[in-house]
Parts: structure tokens; C-alpha cells; sequence
């Protein structure tokens, strides 16, 4: 990626649906360089354009991260597994404590309840859990700033 590459980053990573014309006109240069450069971005599979919703809005008043402990060494079948549940919004290999760390999205504590028994604990290799329920969110984004090698 080029700077002309990390500015049109910018321009979308603050309004995904920011018209070409817009951002080539901010850059001085042509909207089909724009168009060009982003999908070739989207090709590459370096940028992703999607619409982000806010999960109270949807009715999920309860979100929580989930420390998993696993036996027998089966982490990514486990990983594999908890994906697939319409709950889960990440699905995390970490070190330290846990082998997986995975949120989720639930409407209420019983539904928190329901998911953890029924549905996590049921997963093969799940020994242990541990549920941090998420009580403020000071920040949320996937805005990533580039990486300054110099």
C-alpha cells in the first residue's frame, strides 16, 4: 500500500459509502483512480466495506466476553464450532489463561444463561468458561491508523 492507498483508507474507514468523486476530489485526483485503487483494495482483500449496526438498536442488551479453556488440544475445532452460533461476534485464539476468548451478543441474562449452558458448554473440549459481562464500552472501532515503520 502507497500513501494515495492508506488516504483513501482514511476517507472510507470514516464514511464507507463517501462518494469516489468526494475522496478524488480531496486527493486532486480522478474518481476512476479511486475507484480503481479501492477495488483493487477490496480484490486484496486489505479493505472490506460493510454496514455496522449498534447492537442495543437491535435488541441486544446484554454483551459479554467469554475466557474458554479447552482439553485435549482441539482449540481450532472448538474455535470452528462456537463460530457457527448466531450469538457469537468474535471468535479470538489468545495466550495466558484462556485458549479462546469469544464475544457475544445476547437480548438478556437468561439468554446469556441459555447460550453459556446450552450451547458453549455443550461444544466438545469446552472444560471451563469464564463470563465477563460487558458493563461500559468506552471504545469500539476497527479504525486502524497505518503503522509507522521509520
Amino acid at each position: 500500500m502507497d500513501e494515495l492507498d492508506l488516504a483513501i483508507l482514511e476517507f472510507l474507514q470514516s464514511d464507507g459509502r463517501k462518494p469516489f468523486t468526494e475522496i478524488a476530489n480531496q486527493l486532486n485526483v480522478s474518481e476512476g483512480t479511486v475507484r480503481n485503487r479501492v477495488t483493487r483494495l477490496m480484490d486484496e482483500n486489505a479493505l472490506q466495506i460493510v454496514g455496522v449496526v449498534d447492537p442495543a438498536k437491535m435488541g441486544y442488551q446484554v454483551s459479554a466476553l467469554i475466557g474458554v479453556s479447552i482439553s485435549g488440544g482441539n482449540i481450532e475445532q472448538v474455535a470452528r464450532k462456537a463460530a457457527v452460533f448466531g450469538e457469537v461476534s468474535d471468535v479470538v485464539m489468545v495466550s495466558g489463561e484462556f485458549d479462546l476468548m469469544i464475544s457475544v451478543y445476547c437480548k438478556d441474562g437468561e439468554h446469556l444463561s441459555d447460550f453459556l449452558s446450552q450451547k458453549l458448554r455443550s461444544v466438545e473440549g469446552v472444560t471451563h468458561t469464564q463470563t465477563f459481562v460487558i458493563l461500559r464500552n468506552f471504545k469500539n472501532t476497527n479504525h486502524l491508523s497505518p503503522i509507522n515503520l521509520e
